[in-house]
């Protein structure tokens, strides 16, 4: 488990990037929710984290498909592809991130930029 912020840090329907190897968002929702995601959409090469959060869905800001935080699913295109969901854990106030084993789906053109970076 990765320790990426203080509950208390991340006020409810707000959202976090934590930078890893891809980068990860963490949402916490109106409902007291918190879940975890690629910070990377699969359609193009923009931050979920700086997208609009609704429900359990958030909304790219770069073309406006939306992904169910719980299963990554989009709702439609342009965006064809999941982004990996991880396991989210909250323990003595502190927010922890287990990461997916499954290989991450991100758009070609990031992917060339985070091999250049070293995280892929």
């Amino acid at each position: 488990m990765i320790p990426v912020c203080r509950l208390a840090d991340l006020p409810r329907g707000e959202a976090s990037r934590f930078e890893g190897d891809p980068p990860i968002a963490v949402f916490h929702t109106e409902d007291g929710e918190v879940y975890a995601i690629d910070d990377t959409c699969t359609h193009q090469d923009a931050s979920l984290s700086d997208g609009w959060l609704e429900g359990c869905e958030v909304e790219c800001p770069l073309h406006a498909s939306k992904f169910d935080l719980r299963t990554g699913k989009p709702d439609g295109p342009p965006a064809r592809r999941p982004v990996r969901t991880h396991e989210v854990v909250v323990e003595d106030g502190m927010v922890c991130v287990r990461l997916s084993e499954a290989v991450p789906s991100v758009p070609a053109c990031a992917a060339r930029r985070l091999a250049v970076e070293g995280a892929v």
